[in-house]
């Protein structure tokens, strides 16, 4: 069937759809909290089938065994796993979402994964008659608590309007930043931006710490000049007490940055400090510190 021949149709907000949920990590749990608050009839599919029980006693909805039996009759299926290997588990294959999903149904992945298994669902999603659009997010875990994520999308726009208004249950932006692999390619240059930052961030607070300053005082005057950052308002002050149990953990992040690294040898780009921070991040788990939050660079300098 030619997907180009159905056209998603666009829902308002205040639509309740029939969606599915696959994946109900430290992110995709709160998101599809957010859509079941938003009066959508969710149905959860998790891996640990217990997390999905949990889910369900917390939010309503009910789960299903497998992700194609979660998918049957859905109006869109959303994912957020962990990466290329366990996304193609989740929606390849007989028992994958694919595999269950009705035509003109639009698969939405919120995971941070690679463009090329982007481009390779979407070419697998127009055969079946179906729509995929990659939907990487950036908020980290409050973001998704919060409902306040930032999405950025690849895929074709029919399908991107079909989908925004119910993901906005859970995001404060969601854009259309091209075709197909868009999306992931952006979110790869939201963590070069973040991992340089941090660096720096780290080094700045690593060196006041050094001169006797008082980091709290310091941190507030440079906030409301040229050096402020989402990192610095957010973590500058955590990272001078050395806490680093919370956020974004250095394992997610070096997985992140090895897409980047794959990608940037495809596409020729030059990254070096990107690669010189993945190696300090390297150094970070070896001192214990994968789940550490990523603001944790600053004890390699300690």
């Amino acid at each position: 069937m030619n997907p180009a021949s159905i056209n998603p149709r666009p829902y308002e907000p205040g639509t309740p759809r029939r969606l599915a949920f696959l994946g109900l990590g430290v992110m995709g749990y709160p998101m599809a909290g957010h859509l079941a608050r938003a009066g959508h009839s969710v149905t959860v599919y998790n891996r640990s089938a217990a997390k999905a029980q949990s889910w369900v006693q917390e939010f309503g909805g009910r789960s299903a065994a497998t992700p194609r039996l979660a998918a049957q009759d859905a109006d869109i299926v959303l994912c957020c796993v962990g990466n290329d290997d366990d996304l193609r588990s989740v929606v390849l294959g007989a028992d994958g979402a694919l595999a269950g999903m009705k035509a003109g149904a639009c698969l939405v992945d919120h995971t941070t994964a690679s463009a090329q298994v982007a481009r390779e669902l979407y070419a697998a999603a127009q055969q079946a008659g179906l729509h995929f659009v990659d939907a990487p997010v950036s908020g980290g875990q409050a973001g998704a608590q919060n409902g306040q994520l930032t999405v950025m999308c690849g895929g074709d726009a029919a399908a991107f309007e079909a989908v925004k208004p119910v993901g906005m249950a859970f995001a404060k932006a969601f854009t259309l930043m091209g075709a197909s692999g868009a999306g992931q390619l952006t979110k790869m240059v939201n963590q070069i931006c973040i991992a340089g930052l941090v660096q720096g961030l780290s080094e700045a607070i690593a060196f006041g710490q050094r001169a006797q300053l008082d980091l709290d005082k310091v941190l507030d005057v440079i906030g409301k000049g040229a050096a402020q950052s989402w990192q610095m308002d957010n973590r500058g002050k955590t990272m001078a007490r050395d806490e680093f149990n919370f956020g974004f953990a250095v394992d997610w992040m070096r997985k992140d940055l090895g897409l980047v690294m794959d990608e940037a040898k495809r596409n020729g780009a030059r990254v070096p400090v990107t690669a010189l921070v993945d190696q300090f991040y390297a150094d970070v788990q070896a001192m214990g510190g994968q789940r550490w939050d990523t603001s944790s660079l600053i004890k390699r300098l300690r």
